[in-house]
Protein backbone atom coordinates (compact mmCIF):
# COMPACT_ATOMS: atom_id res chain seq x y z
CA UNK A 1 0.00 0.00 0.00
CA UNK A 2 3.10 2.47 0.60
CA UNK A 3 4.60 1.77 -2.08
CA UNK A 4 1.64 2.22 -4.37
CA UNK A 5 1.34 5.82 -2.60
CA UNK A 6 5.00 6.57 -3.08
CA UNK A 7 4.76 5.85 -6.39
CA UNK A 8 2.06 8.19 -6.85
CA UNK A 9 3.95 10.66 -4.94
CA UNK A 10 6.52 10.25 -7.58
CA UNK A 11 4.52 10.59 -10.85
CA UNK A 12 2.66 13.52 -9.79
CA UNK A 13 5.92 15.21 -8.75
CA UNK A 14 7.31 13.94 -12.25
CA UNK A 15 3.68 15.57 -13.64
CA UNK A 16 4.23 19.20 -12.36
CA UNK A 17 8.36 19.11 -13.05
CA UNK A 18 7.60 18.23 -16.76
CA UNK A 19 4.74 21.05 -16.35
CA UNK A 20 7.25 23.72 -15.10
CA UNK A 21 10.13 22.45 -17.59
CA UNK A 22 7.34 22.82 -20.37
CA UNK A 23 6.31 26.50 -19.48
CA UNK A 24 10.18 27.74 -18.60
CA UNK A 25 10.64 26.09 -22.22
CA UNK A 26 7.48 28.04 -23.79
CA UNK A 27 9.10 30.95 -22.13
CA UNK A 28 12.00 30.52 -23.60
CA UNK A 29 10.83 30.26 -27.27
CA UNK A 30 9.08 33.85 -27.07
CA UNK A 31 11.82 35.89 -25.43
CA UNK A 32 13.85 34.70 -28.44
CA UNK A 33 11.06 36.14 -31.05
CA UNK A 34 11.63 39.84 -29.06
CA UNK A 35 14.60 41.50 -30.44
CA UNK A 36 13.03 44.94 -30.83
CA UNK A 37 14.86 47.89 -28.43
CA UNK A 38 11.23 48.66 -26.67
CA UNK A 39 10.31 44.67 -26.15
CA UNK A 40 11.74 44.78 -22.42
CA UNK A 41 9.59 47.90 -21.58
CA UNK A 42 6.54 48.27 -19.13
CA UNK A 43 3.71 49.14 -21.01
CA UNK A 44 0.54 51.32 -21.02
CA UNK A 45 -2.34 49.26 -22.84
CA UNK A 46 -5.66 51.14 -23.18
CA UNK A 47 -8.93 49.90 -24.56
CA UNK A 48 -11.90 52.13 -25.80
CA UNK A 49 -15.16 50.92 -26.81
CA UNK A 50 -16.26 51.05 -30.64
CA UNK A 51 -19.66 50.67 -32.43
CA UNK A 52 -22.66 49.30 -30.39
CA UNK A 53 -23.75 51.03 -27.63
CA UNK A 54 -24.15 48.94 -24.11
CA UNK A 55 -22.79 45.86 -26.00
CA UNK A 56 -19.46 47.72 -26.88
CA UNK A 57 -18.92 49.26 -23.60
CA UNK A 58 -19.57 46.11 -21.82
CA UNK A 59 -17.21 44.23 -24.67
CA UNK A 60 -14.39 46.67 -23.57
CA UNK A 61 -15.24 45.64 -19.60
CA UNK A 62 -14.68 42.32 -20.64
CA UNK A 63 -11.48 42.71 -22.68
CA UNK A 64 -10.38 44.57 -19.06
CA UNK A 65 -10.96 41.48 -17.18
CA UNK A 66 -8.89 39.42 -19.56
CA UNK A 67 -5.78 41.43 -19.73
CA UNK A 68 -6.21 41.86 -15.58
CA UNK A 69 -6.55 38.12 -15.44
CA UNK A 70 -3.24 37.99 -17.56
CA UNK A 71 -1.52 39.75 -15.42
CA UNK A 72 -2.20 37.36 -12.80
CA UNK A 73 -1.49 34.15 -14.62
CA UNK A 74 1.34 35.64 -15.98
CA UNK A 75 2.53 37.56 -12.25
CA UNK A 76 2.56 41.21 -13.67
CA UNK A 77 2.37 44.22 -11.86
CA UNK A 78 -0.85 45.97 -12.98
CA UNK A 79 -2.50 49.36 -11.70
CA UNK A 80 -5.41 50.92 -13.29
CA UNK A 81 -4.37 54.52 -13.87
CA UNK A 82 -7.21 55.79 -16.01
CA UNK A 83 -11.01 54.23 -15.53
CA UNK A 84 -14.09 55.85 -16.62
CA UNK A 85 -17.87 53.94 -16.28
CA UNK A 86 -20.14 53.11 -19.22
CA UNK A 87 -23.07 55.22 -19.55
CA UNK A 88 -25.09 52.03 -18.21
CA UNK A 89 -22.59 49.29 -17.95
CA UNK A 90 -19.34 48.68 -18.88
CA UNK A 91 -16.40 51.33 -19.45
CA UNK A 92 -15.61 54.17 -21.26
CA UNK A 93 -12.26 54.58 -21.39
CA UNK A 94 -9.79 52.75 -19.27
CA UNK A 95 -5.78 52.55 -19.23
CA UNK A 96 -3.38 50.36 -16.83
CA UNK A 97 0.05 50.69 -16.68
CA UNK A 98 1.56 46.94 -16.87
CA UNK A 99 5.30 46.06 -15.56
CA UNK A 100 7.47 42.98 -15.75
CA UNK A 101 10.09 41.39 -18.44
CA UNK A 102 9.16 42.03 -22.16
CA UNK A 103 5.52 43.39 -21.44
CA UNK A 104 5.51 45.67 -24.17
CA UNK A 105 6.94 43.01 -26.54
CA UNK A 106 4.17 40.55 -25.58
CA UNK A 107 1.28 42.51 -25.73
CA UNK A 108 1.94 44.48 -29.04
CA UNK A 109 0.33 41.58 -30.17
CA UNK A 110 -2.84 42.94 -28.85
CA UNK A 111 -2.60 46.12 -30.18
CA UNK A 112 -5.75 46.80 -32.80
CA UNK A 113 -9.58 46.03 -33.07
CA UNK A 114 -10.99 43.48 -31.42
CA UNK A 115 -14.65 42.17 -32.15
CA UNK A 116 -17.39 40.39 -30.18
CA UNK A 117 -19.93 38.16 -31.60
CA UNK A 118 -22.79 36.95 -28.97
CA UNK A 119 -26.54 36.52 -27.82
CA UNK A 120 -26.69 40.18 -26.36
CA UNK A 121 -27.75 40.20 -22.80
CA UNK A 122 -29.52 43.67 -23.29
CA UNK A 123 -31.69 42.42 -26.12
CA UNK A 124 -34.79 41.78 -24.65
CA UNK A 125 -35.51 39.63 -27.95
CA UNK A 126 -32.36 37.69 -27.50
CA UNK A 127 -30.91 38.67 -30.65
CA UNK A 128 -26.96 38.03 -32.15
CA UNK A 129 -25.60 41.56 -31.66
CA UNK A 130 -21.72 42.07 -32.84
CA UNK A 131 -19.31 44.49 -30.92
CA UNK A 132 -15.97 45.96 -31.22
CA UNK A 133 -13.40 47.49 -28.82
CA UNK A 134 -10.03 48.84 -29.48
CA UNK A 135 -6.93 48.31 -27.97
CA UNK A 136 -3.91 50.38 -28.10
CA UNK A 137 -0.54 49.32 -26.41
CA UNK A 138 2.36 51.69 -25.67
CA UNK A 139 5.73 51.53 -24.08
CA UNK A 140 6.36 53.22 -20.81
CA UNK A 141 9.02 55.30 -21.71
CA UNK A 142 12.21 55.81 -19.32
CA UNK A 143 13.82 58.70 -18.32
CA UNK A 144 16.40 58.42 -20.99
CA UNK A 145 14.13 58.96 -23.84
CA UNK A 146 13.49 63.23 -24.14
CA UNK A 147 9.93 63.77 -25.47
CA UNK A 148 9.70 67.28 -25.01
CA UNK A 149 6.48 68.97 -24.58
CA UNK A 150 5.29 72.46 -24.04
CA UNK A 151 2.76 74.17 -23.09
CA UNK A 152 1.77 75.20 -26.26
CA UNK A 153 2.14 71.84 -27.94
CA UNK A 154 -1.18 71.07 -25.37
CA UNK A 155 -4.50 71.92 -24.32
CA UNK A 156 -5.56 71.39 -20.90
CA UNK A 157 -8.91 70.79 -19.74
CA UNK A 158 -10.27 69.96 -16.12
CA UNK A 159 -13.63 68.81 -15.81
CA UNK A 160 -15.53 67.40 -12.92
CA UNK A 161 -14.93 63.30 -13.03
CA UNK A 162 -18.03 60.55 -13.66
CA UNK A 163 -19.06 57.14 -12.53
CA UNK A 164 -18.22 55.02 -9.34
CA UNK A 165 -15.69 57.04 -6.35
CA UNK A 166 -17.82 58.35 -3.96
CA UNK A 167 -19.30 61.86 -2.91
CA UNK A 168 -16.02 63.15 -3.68
CA UNK A 169 -15.98 62.94 -7.04
CA UNK A 170 -18.50 65.08 -8.48
CA UNK A 171 -17.30 68.24 -5.70
CA UNK A 172 -14.23 69.28 -7.83
CA UNK A 173 -12.77 69.45 -11.14
CA UNK A 174 -9.96 67.00 -10.21
CA UNK A 175 -10.29 65.39 -14.06
CA UNK A 176 -7.54 66.53 -16.41
CA UNK A 177 -7.93 65.67 -20.67
CA UNK A 178 -4.77 66.99 -22.50
CA UNK A 179 -4.95 66.98 -26.39
CA UNK A 180 -1.53 67.45 -28.03
CA UNK A 181 -2.55 69.95 -30.92
CA UNK A 182 -0.21 69.05 -33.70
CA UNK A 183 -1.20 64.80 -33.61
CA UNK A 184 -4.72 65.27 -31.85
CA UNK A 185 -3.83 62.89 -29.55
CA UNK A 186 -6.07 62.84 -26.50
CA UNK A 187 -5.61 61.16 -23.29
CA UNK A 188 -7.30 61.73 -19.86
CA UNK A 189 -7.39 60.60 -16.13
CA UNK A 190 -9.86 60.96 -13.50
CA UNK A 191 -8.59 58.18 -11.19
CA UNK A 192 -6.89 60.00 -8.42
CA UNK A 193 -8.72 63.00 -5.80
CA UNK A 194 -5.42 65.30 -6.84
CA UNK A 195 -5.70 67.60 -10.35
CA UNK A 196 -2.38 67.77 -10.02
CA UNK A 197 -1.59 63.44 -9.60
CA UNK A 198 -4.35 62.92 -12.72
CA UNK A 199 -2.36 65.82 -14.58
CA UNK A 200 0.79 64.08 -14.08
CA UNK A 201 -0.40 60.40 -15.04
CA UNK A 202 -2.05 61.95 -18.20
CA UNK A 203 1.60 63.50 -19.28
CA UNK A 204 3.04 60.02 -18.64
CA UNK A 205 0.22 58.45 -20.78
CA UNK A 206 0.44 60.85 -23.62
CA UNK A 207 4.77 60.72 -23.66
CA UNK A 208 4.17 57.25 -24.48
CA UNK A 209 1.66 57.90 -27.23
CA UNK A 210 4.14 59.89 -28.80
CA UNK A 211 6.73 58.41 -28.45
CA UNK A 212 4.93 54.98 -30.32
CA UNK A 213 3.30 57.71 -33.02
CA UNK A 214 7.31 59.03 -33.66
CA UNK A 215 8.39 55.01 -33.55
CA UNK A 216 5.20 54.21 -36.04
CA UNK A 217 6.33 57.11 -38.98
CA UNK A 218 10.03 55.55 -38.54
CA UNK A 219 8.98 52.14 -39.00
CA UNK A 220 9.15 50.12 -41.74
CA UNK A 221 5.76 48.62 -40.60
CA UNK A 222 3.94 52.07 -40.23
CA UNK A 223 1.17 51.26 -42.88
CA UNK A 224 0.39 47.72 -41.11
CA UNK A 225 0.48 49.59 -37.81
CA UNK A 226 -1.96 52.08 -38.98
CA UNK A 227 -4.23 49.34 -40.33
CA UNK A 228 -4.67 48.33 -36.82
CA UNK A 229 -6.19 51.50 -35.52
CA UNK A 230 -8.31 52.54 -38.47
CA UNK A 231 -12.24 52.83 -37.60
CA UNK A 232 -13.58 50.37 -34.58
CA UNK A 233 -15.54 48.65 -36.57
CA UNK A 234 -16.47 46.11 -39.76
CA UNK A 235 -13.55 44.86 -41.43
CA UNK A 236 -10.55 47.06 -39.30
CA UNK A 237 -10.85 43.64 -36.37
CA UNK A 238 -7.53 42.14 -36.15
CA UNK A 239 -9.23 38.86 -33.84
CA UNK A 240 -12.62 37.97 -33.24
CA UNK A 241 -14.35 36.36 -30.50
CA UNK A 242 -17.28 34.29 -31.46
CA UNK A 243 -20.00 32.98 -28.54
CA UNK A 244 -23.03 32.10 -31.28
CA UNK A 245 -24.06 30.47 -33.10
CA UNK A 246 -20.35 28.60 -32.50
CA UNK A 247 -17.60 29.15 -30.25
CA UNK A 248 -14.02 30.44 -31.87
CA UNK A 249 -11.09 32.72 -31.06
CA UNK A 250 -9.39 33.45 -34.06
CA UNK A 251 -6.73 36.13 -34.70
CA UNK A 252 -6.85 37.16 -38.58
CA UNK A 253 -3.31 37.82 -38.80
CA UNK A 254 -1.72 34.71 -37.44
CA UNK A 255 -4.73 33.08 -38.34
CA UNK A 256 -4.27 30.74 -34.92
CA UNK A 257 -7.46 30.04 -33.95
CA UNK A 258 -9.84 27.94 -30.93
CA UNK A 259 -13.07 26.80 -30.36
CA UNK A 260 -12.29 27.43 -26.35
CA UNK A 261 -13.90 30.76 -25.91
CA UNK A 262 -14.21 30.99 -22.24
CA UNK A 263 -10.93 29.95 -21.19
CA UNK A 264 -9.85 32.98 -23.47
CA UNK A 265 -11.58 35.93 -22.14
CA UNK A 266 -10.42 34.10 -18.73
CA UNK A 267 -7.14 35.86 -19.57
CA UNK A 268 -5.31 32.94 -21.30
CA UNK A 269 -3.98 34.86 -24.66
CA UNK A 270 -0.02 32.84 -24.14
CA UNK A 271 -0.58 31.22 -27.20
CA UNK A 272 -2.44 34.02 -29.68
CA UNK A 273 1.18 36.31 -28.35
CA UNK A 274 3.38 33.37 -29.68
CA UNK A 275 1.83 32.92 -32.73
CA UNK A 276 1.73 36.47 -33.60
CA UNK A 277 5.12 36.84 -32.69
CA UNK A 278 6.04 34.26 -35.10
CA UNK A 279 3.96 35.69 -38.25
CA UNK A 280 5.43 39.07 -37.09
CA UNK A 281 8.78 37.48 -37.16
CA UNK A 282 7.96 35.95 -41.01
CA UNK A 283 6.76 38.91 -41.94
CA UNK A 284 9.86 40.93 -41.28
CA UNK A 285 11.82 38.51 -42.70
CA UNK A 286 10.26 38.37 -45.63
CA UNK A 287 10.70 41.92 -45.95
CA UNK A 288 14.79 41.55 -45.92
Amino acid sequence: MNELVNQEVIDNEAIEDLDIFSRLIELMEIQTLLSDEDDRKDVILSIHPGAGGKDSQDWAMMLHRMYIRWCEINKYDYKVINYQDGDEVGIKDVSIEIKGDFAFGKLKSERGVHRLVRISPFDSNSKRHTSFAAVFIDPVIDDQINIEILDKDVKIDTYRASGAGGQHVNKTDSAVRITHLETGIVVQCQNERSQLKNKKTAMKILKSKLYQSKKDKMSKEKESINNDKKEIGWGSQIRSYIFHPYNLVKDHRSKYETSNVNFVVDGNINEFIKNYLIYNMEIKNERK
